[in-house]
């Protein structure tokens, strides 16, 4: 059977748990949860996930949720072999590295920025919030000078879930256009099967969403 993905399009994170499952290759059947509407919050859902959070996947009875936990899950679970996320310890360790890397900077950065104008209705960005935003991408940067992948030379896990959150900062305003590295990054990914098919639509919703409420290239450096 299929694996159900409780998933919301504009939600980045929602998008690297599909984007995850279309790289690996595993069937999934998506259930839409609205979290502009509240839908996370209905008791049915709840039930699934007591912290009510998308993305949360059902695996023929198998509950987990978070898009990093749900990511690395696909690939070891259904991926053809473990090039995506690599055995050897220290090798698994740089590629867990950049995980968190997204999980605790280079994601925050971004909510930092979107929440506020999505869900309190902000109509601005104040400078500092923003060149945190920018550091991360510079950080990205970085890793991208030393190797043509975030986690080595050829593509991971890793590539795939900081990739979804990068082309969100590109959706949503941030210029990319002093990063070379991490702009020709993002092309390639998003010539990995399966990525733009999970990510493409969404990424454009979420960054109207956003760009619609703030004024012209407020974000620009």
């Amino acid at each position: 059977m299929p694996v159900v993905l409780y998933h919301f399009p504009a939600s980045p994170p929602s998008r690297i748990a599909l984007a995850a499952a279309k790289v690996v290759g595993v069937d999934v059947n998506i259930k839409i949860v609205d979290l502009f509407a509240k839908e996370q919050l209905k008791e049915e859902f709840v039930k699934i996930n007591p912290q009510h959070t998308i993305p949360t996947i059902d695996d023929n009875g198998f509950i987990l949720w978070d898009s990093h936990a749900i990511a690395t899950y696909f690939v070891s679970q259904y991926g053809k072999d473990d090039s995506l996320y690599l055995k050897e310890p220290k090798k698994r360790a740089l590629v867990d590295q950049r995980i968190y890397f997204e999980a605790g900077t280079l994601f925050p950065r971004m909510r930092a920025i979107v929440f506020p104008v999505i869900f309190l209705g902000n109509k601005s960005v104040e400078a500092s919030v923003k060149a945190a935003a920018y550091e991360a991408i510079g950080f990205l940067e970085k890793f991208l000078e030393a190797t043509r992948w975030v986690a080595g030379d050829h593509l991971t896990i890793a590539d795939v879930v900081c990739a979804v959150t990068a082309t969100s900062m590109q959706a949503i305003g941030l210029d990319f256009s002093g990063y070379p590295k991490t702009q020709d990054w993002i092309e390639r990914c998003k010539k990995i099967p399966g990525f733009q098919e999970a990510n493409e639509e969404g990424v454009k919703a979420f960054g109207e969403k956003v760009r619609s409420s703030l004024p012209p290239n407020h974000l620009a450096p």
